[in-house]
């Protein structure tokens, strides 16, 4: 069932420690599949682990996950090729799909060596929720910081460009991430974007972002842009706590 206008809700979260799962789904998730609008079945929640290269103990985390939440779950992993013959058929039969962190350089060279980036855009065009987390977020957008090439953030600008601003991740907790974020806006490395702390999210609607969520009270969302004088200028966002 698609959503009303091509959704994503890009995350610095979505997944907390679970009491008898390694992992559950967190309230970002959980908001991901209710924008999805499913009634009267369980919702279809397509999850991808390119980014740490499609470890089994993530795949496994996530159907722990899936069967606690009453989710009907599948997976796209493309080690050592990919699992289902039709990917983007495959990705158009979803309700949701759930991108984990990692690589986000290593996601991107391998969705356009296998077609998931086209696919994923034919998804989102249809109306399929894209949601995930880290580089599962920064995926999305133009780019963003990443430790992808090392523990020294570096800027990525080849990402999806489904919606036109950067991404900042972690914006709270790695002390790289907001100087780095800012700077790369400042000299115009990359676009005017939205960075959230651990635990918040920022949904779009087709390319417009509409509201920022949080599942951790006191948690922000920014908007940083490059200023008349050359320097970046970041605006806080008003953040609705799910919950």
């Amino acid at each position: 069932m698609p959503a009303d206008a091509p959704t994503i809700l890009a995350t610095s979260g979505g997944a907390v420690r679970g009491s008898r799962t390694r992992w559950s789904v967190g309230p970002l998730t959980s908001y991901a599949v209710d924008l999805a609008g499913v009634d009267g079945r369980a919702p279809k929640v397509c999850f991808l682990a390119t980014a740490c290269g499609d470890a089994p103990a993530v795949i496994h985390d996530f159907y722990d996950m899936a069967q606690t939440a009453g989710f009907a779950p599948s997976h796209l992993q493309l080690f050592t090729m990919p699992n289902v013959e039709d990917i983007a058929g495959h990705l158009l039969e979803q309700d949701v799909v759930w991108v984990w962190g990692g690589s986000v350089a290593g996601l991107l060279a391998m969705w356009r060596l296998h077609g998931v980036d086209e696919a994923m855009r034919k998804a989102w065009e249809a109306g399929v929720v894209l949601t995930g987390v880290s580089a599962g977020s920064i995926c999305w957008h133009v780019g963003g910081t990443t430790d992808s090439f090392g523990p020294d953030l570096r800027p990525i600008n080849n990402g999806l460009g489904l919606v036109p601003y950067s991404n900042g991740v972690h914006y709270d907790s790695e002390k790289q991430r907001r100087p780095l974020f800012q700077r790369l806006i400042a000299e115009e490395v990359l676009p005017a974007g939205y960075a959230t702390d651990d635990g918040v999210g920022v949904l779009y609607r087709g390319t417009e972002m509409v509201e920022a969520l949080s599942e951790r009270k006191g948690a922000g969302a920014y908007f940083v842009e490059r200023g008349a004088d050359g320097g970046a200028v970041e605006t806080e966002l008003d953040v609705r706590l799910l919950a």
